[in-house]
């Protein structure tokens, strides 16, 4: 098989935003359900009792909305950038190192959303600042914890780059020190 590692980079690639597009028509579809995770988080309604924390909650419907509106954007964009950049992934699976270079950027952007998204997002704001760990019911701190895991190996992934040998185009002689 000819550039398996840049078929697997477009794959997971393409699976990354398969998911945010996924989450994004979810949330989109059944908007309730995770309006109202957005708006327990931020209005830290079910943390521990006497938690010295409180003066963090906000408990504005608008800022609930306004929140939820850019977490569902954002995934949206994501999706966009990992579907697109996993296409041009693919089709230039068998380009030359600086095109195929130019094709990583879309999912350089995508991952660096995701990670926006999942850990500033969720793991930051939403479990440190408002204090999601304390609670049983809202509580998505290790789900986002295994998405940000698969993004950062994922990214890792992206930046690999092939053998020598596999990445000249065929017919080009190796060279001396590749044979």
């Amino acid at each position: 098989m000819k550039h398996p590692l840049r078929l697997l980079q477009a794959f997971t690639l393409f699976s990354a935003g398969l998911f945010a597009l996924f989450v994004f028509a979810g949330n989109f579809m059944d908007y309730d359900s995770n309006y109202q995770f957005v708006k327990h988080v931020l209005s830290m309604d079910t943390t521990f009792e006497g938690n010295a924390l409180m003066w963090r909650a906000i408990t504005a419907p608008w800022v609930w909305t306004v929140g939820y509106i850019g977490i569902i954007v954002a995934e949206g964009v994501f999706a966009v950038l990992a579907i697109v950049g996993a296409v041009k992934l693919f089709l230039r699976r068998a380009a030359g190192v600086a095109e195929y270079d130019a094709a990583r950027k879309w999912g350089y952007a995508a991952y660096a959303l995701g990670f926006a998204i999942w850990f500033i997002g969720f793991i930051v704001i939403g479990s440190e600042w408002f204090a999601m760990w304390q609670s049983d019911t809202w509580n998505g701190k290790d789900t986002a914890m295994g998405i940000v895991t698969l993004w950062a190996g994922f990214a890792v992934l992206l930046a690999m780059n092939e053998p020598r040998e596999v990445t000249l185009r065929e017919g080009e002689p190796l060279a001396r020190e590749n044979r």
